[in-house]
């Protein structure tokens, strides 16, 4: 199974960061709307990222809920028909909920960068090191804390939730 170490942090300067990550970015910026629905899932979290009609993943992921860098395991399904699936994992699981969000993505080296806009929430800084065959979560943790310094996060930003938790806790 795929491993990556992620991070995310609440956002208080939206314009400094889209800087910061053009700045340290081998590459130019990508702007993605997705809707990620939730589905019941015992052990793991289970949701369906819908990018437009014809494109989707179906993602599971186990991590820590802790506001602190950590290691995810994850598998990705692509699908071309979003809409059958969701019918399906609806009827079979049940929905928790979903997520509307812009991602603006940057990749610096092995890292990707996300930007986000979350409906409901705000902005947010997500980072994702895909971990390399042989490559050692503890050098996962070194690119991504590093990362958190140029983008001056503090420890108080630290989020160890996903945005569906978020969401379930506004009132």
């Amino acid at each position: 199974m795929p491993t990556n170490v992620e991070i995310k942090a609440s956002l208080t300067d939206r314009e400094r960061a889209l800087n910061t990550a053009a700045r340290l970015s081998d590459s130019g910026r990508e702007i993605i709307h997705q809707q990620d629905i939730f589905f019941r899932c015992q052990g793991a979290r289970l949701k369906l990222r819908i990018f437009a009609v014809d494109r989707g993943e179906l993602i599971r992921y186990q991590r820590d809920d802790v506001a602190e860098v950590r290691c995810s395991q994850y598998s990705i399904a692509r699908t071309s028909d979003p809409s059958v699936l969701v019918d399906i994992l609806t009827k079979t699981l049940g929905q928790l909920g979903t997520v509307r969000k812009t991602r603006t993505l940057y990749r610096v080296g092995q890292t990707r960068i996300h930007i986000d806009q979350v409906e409901g929430l705000g902005d947010f800084l997500e980072l994702e090191v895909v971990l390399r065959i042989g490559q050692t979560e503890m050098e996962g943790k070194g690119i991504a804390e590093a990362l958190l310094r140029e983008f001056g996060i503090e420890q108080k930003q630290l989020i160890g939730t996903a945005y569906i938790d978020l969401l379930a806790r506004q009132p």
